[in-house]
């Protein structure tokens, strides 16, 4: 059996963002995920978008915490190494009735604590995005928006957590937890483990491991939401995320930029069978037709990518939950995370921390705990000199893999050994990019298996697209070999 002090279920950007924020603390902890690597759930049906904290209603835990966590992304992207951009956003009002709904949004806010929000007119609107639709009469501007990449975050989070001492157990779904002398007993297919307390961060199934250890009984709706992702040829470099004016379920089709300099359009908020990640036509025409009401010049056409996920929603509330159970004093938790989660997960992770401090939970300090991971190489992005220095030092950052998104072997290399490391093409893709380019892995993806053959010590025929079952290769096509 595994023992434990502390079991987070679930390795998405919240539960990583826990980890590695208990990681300054000297309690063992867990992480045990269901899936082959982290940020496989919610966190990848994600647009990465820092909202700064004027859409929730004040009062809500979403206000509480939307607003500090955008505060708090300046430090954790310096600390962790990953690459994060404030470029403001404007949300577009077409009508009166939308200018009304622009002075609700700045009213809430005023009322988080997000400073610098204005409502502005054409000029300024076009101003500060020339390509934003000359239809828009006002707008709500917000310098405080940021972008980030989601997989970055998690991963960074958990690498960070990782060599804070931090363990995490893949490929463990937890199929039934048991109470037994003042511990949780978790029974999963990897093994037994024992935890003193419990953090619930898994996601759409959070209702689900509530159930289990005798938390409350609340439900989960999948929030589903289709994605595009546009080539980076594109005409229109829209950089400052564009928003409609929201519904009382989503922000709407938004039009944003991202880190890798792609367009990103997303996303449709259908509720949907659990487990559902299709995507549908109805909903890529939606998509298409909000962001060229939004961005009228946008080539939508120029899509590589369609993808879709689910937001954790929890039934008759829009609000998130988290805290302490009620019920179980030493389960915690940190469901119903939907939109703004991503912006949220640090000041939800120290709001947590907090949580399990006034619980009575020892949290000796760390006295090893190091804030900094340095972010990886990035081959793609660095200057010429030095990318020669790193070919002259290892021959393996000259072989490009990924031709699109300009990645060599030795940056696979080292994804594959980082830890948590990537095991799967997936995995390799989220940590280093090879295959999210144009041709979304056409070229690459062999070679990827192979160097994933290799580095793991296993037969190409093992090597997984993302989860157990999800072998590329049958077997060898010609030879014996």
């Amino acid at each position: 059996m595994i023992a434990c002090d502390i079991a987070i279920i679930g390795g998405g950007i919240i539960g990583c963002a826990i980890a590695r924020e208990l990681s300054r603390y000297s309690p063992q902890t867990l992480v045990v995920e269901a899936a082959n690597d982290i940020a496989c759930g919610t966190t990848k049906a994600n647009g990465g978008l820092i909202h700064s904290g004027y859409d929730p209603a004040p009062g809500t835990m979403k206000s509480k915490v939307n607003a500090r966590g955008n505060k708090l992304y300046s430090a954790w992207s310096k600390e962790l190494g990953f690459e994060f951009i404030r470029t403001g956003s404007m949300v577009l009002a077409f009508t009166q009735s939308d200018c009304a709904h622009l002075q609700t949004l700045l009213e809430n806010g005023q009322a988080n604590g997000v400073d610098g929000l204005e409502i502005i007119g054409p000029e300024r609107i076009h101003e500060l995005e020339p390509q934003a639709s000359p239809n828009a009469i006002q707008a709500l501007y917000c310098p405080h928006t940021g972008i980030v990449d989601p997989f970055d975050v998690a991963i960074a989070a958990a690498e960070n957590a990782a060599a804070n001492g931090v363990e995490f157990l893949l490929n463990a779904p937890v199929r039934s937890i048991e109470q037994q002398n003042d511990s949780f007993i978790l029974h999963t297919p990897k093994g037994d483990i024992s935890a003193k307390w419990l953090i619930n961060a898994a996601g759409c199934y959070a209702d689900t491991i509530s159930h289990m250890a005798g938390g409350e009984h609340f439900a989960i709706d999948w929030r589903q939401g289709n994605l595009l992702v546009l080539d980076k040829n594109v005409t229109a470099k829209s950089i400052m995320p564009i928003y409609p004016v929201p519904t009382p379920t989503t922000k709407g089709v938004v039009v944003m930029g991202t880190v890798h300099g792609n367009i990103l359009i997303g996303s449709t908020a259908i509720m949907r069978e659990k487990g559902d990640l299709s995507c549908y036509a109805a909903d890529i025409e939606e998509l298409m037709a909000g962001a060229t009401k939004l961005v009228p010049s946008l080539d939508v056409r120029s899509s590589i990518r369609q993808f879709a996920g689910g937001r954790a929603v929890i039934t008759d509330t829009n609000d998130f939950f988290i805290g302490q159970s009620k019920l179980q004093h030493r389960l915690f938790q940190a469901a119903g995370i939907q939109s703004p989660g991503v912006a949220s997960a640090p000041a939800i992770a120290e709001y947590m921390v907090e949580c399990l401090r006034n619980a009575g939970v020892p949290l000796p300090q760390n006295p090893h705990f190091n804030p900094i991971r340095h972010a990886p190489e990035d081959f793609d992005i660095a200057s010429t000199e030095h990318q020669d220095e790193l070919i002259q030092g290892d021959p393996a950052w000259g072989r490009i893999v990924c031709r699109c998104e300009t990645v060599p072997e030795a940056e696979i290399v080292a994804a594959i050994h980082r830890t948590p490391g990537a095991t799967s093409v997936e995995g390799v893709k989220r940590r280093c990019r090879a295959g999210m380019g144009r041709c979304q892995s056409g070229f690459c993806q062999s070679r990827v298996v192979d160097i994933l053959s290799r580095e793991l010590g296993i037969a190409p025929a093992k090597v997984l697209l993302e989860n157990p079952g999800s072998e590329i290769v049958l077997g060898p096509v010609k030879g014996d070999d």
